[in-house]
């Protein structure tokens, strides 16, 4: 197991997923990818990108995005394991399977949370669908 990809929503549940992803790779010695995937820019899915003011206030939540997760990397990195940190704009799903092949993960290592059906609905479930899409194993771990 040379690659792990840990899927982090930067929701402050991230703890768990890190100190799993520390176990895992303190066994087998392998690279840790903190990965976060984050909205597209409105022009990707077709909105006009708005004021300039919107646009300051993106780049500010994808500055903290990014130094959060740069923060999280050299926490892993303070305990001796290899590891790089990636901040990804665009259609979650479609990434985690496009990241998982492009770093040859060998695991991925997500958190799963209960939702109400109207947002299962309407937004749908990342973890069930990391199932289904994955061809390589995948550790849920319970946030709630």
């Amino acid at each position: 197991m040379k690659n792990i990809l840990v899927l982090i929503n930067l929701n402050g549940k991230e703890k768990l997923l890190l100190e799993k992803a520390i176990e895992f790779a303190g066994c087998f010695k392998s690279k840790v990818w903190i990965v976060h995937i984050t909205a597209p820019d409105p022009d990707f899915v077709g909105y006009q990108a708005g004021p300039q003011s919107e646009r300051d206030f993106r780049a500010t939540e994808l500055k903290k995005e990014h130094e959060l997760i740069q923060e999280y990397s050299d926490k892993l990195k303070a305990t001796g394991i290899d590891v790089e940190g990636l901040l990804i704009q665009g259609p979650t799903m479609d990434l985690i399977i496009e990241e998982s092949k492009k770093l040859n993960a060998d695991l991925i290592i997500a958190g799963y949370q209960e939702h109400s059906f109207i947002y299962k609905a309407i937004i749908g479930g990342h973890s069930k669908n990391i199932l289904k899409k994955s061809n390589i194993p995948v550790l849920l771990i319970p946030l709630d």
